[in-house]
């Protein structure tokens, strides 16, 4: 859920070059819509077999495209230069993933999809706003807490994972009781702060003109936000169209 892939050792990583392209933020923009062209693609997959009785396959394949992705996801992180060949495998995997739990979700929940989804695009197109704007400004304060907030949700997340592998329930934090709403709510709102930080840091490699490559990588840390961002708006729908 948390991106993994943006922080200061990154930056730190990489040495100005004085010949050949270098990363621009136009250039990592391209990048992303194509892998967010690579994630539609898979999404439809998945959800199309589900809604040809075909939901077995579909869970499979997400199975497969969530623990693919996972181990991608760390490969890229560690081995950055790595991103222009497994990035698009990633969208890919996370597409197969999001596809299935997204029709389960429209099972249930009618219309909650293009809600997810427009609710998603929106906050992106705000928190680019705010940044561009200055409004919020990425100060070392600001992203040590983000960071630490992050991980603080995925510890949660984890200890539950663990727990409910006990058979020992969670209720309060995935309830649509007030608790759970309002849990919903942070998270997301950590989630969307986390693009703050994916800028800063795509401008900041463009900056110090860090290789063409980082293009790949700016997108790949992008793509992780905007899923983790897309799954819990997901969830918050669901809680809130549950009480009703």
């Amino acid at each position: 859920m948390s991106n993994p892939v943006f922080n200061e050792k990154t930056l730190e990583a990489q040495e100005r070059i004085l010949d050949g392209a270098p990363c621009t933020v136009q250039g990592t923009i391209n990048k992303a819509l194509l892998l967010l062209a690579v994630v539609a693609a898979a999404f439809c997959v998945t959800y199309h077999m589900c809604i040809q009785n075909r939901s077995d396959v579909a869970m499979g394949l997400g199975m497969i495209g969530i623990i693919a992705g996972f181990i991608l996801a760390l490969i890229i992180s560690f081995k950055q230069k790595t991103a222009p060949i497994l990035a698009p495998f990633y969208a890919a995997c996370e597409g197969l993933f999001l596809g299935g739990a997204s029709f389960m979700f429209e099972a249930s929940y009618p219309g909650i999809v293009l809600q997810a989804v427009a609710a998603t695009l929106g906050t992106l197109f705000l928190t680019l706003v705010l940044y561009s704007a200055k409004i919020v400004k990425v100060t070392n304060k600001f992203r040590s807490t983000i960071i630490i907030a992050t991980l603080g949700v995925a510890g949660i997340y984890f200890v539950s994972w663990i727990l409910s592998i006990f058979k020992v329930p969670v209720p309060v934090i995935y309830s649509s009781g007030t608790i759970g709403i309002v849990f919903s709510l942070i998270v997301c709102a950590i989630a969307a702060s986390n693009f703050f930080i994916d800028f800063d840091i795509i401008e900041r490699l463009s900056g110090n003109f860090a290789p063409k490559l980082y293009e790949w990588y700016g997108a790949f840390g992008l793509l992780v936000t905007l899923v983790w961002v897309y799954i819990e708006i997901l969830r918050l729908l669901s809680k809130l169209r549950s009480r009703n």
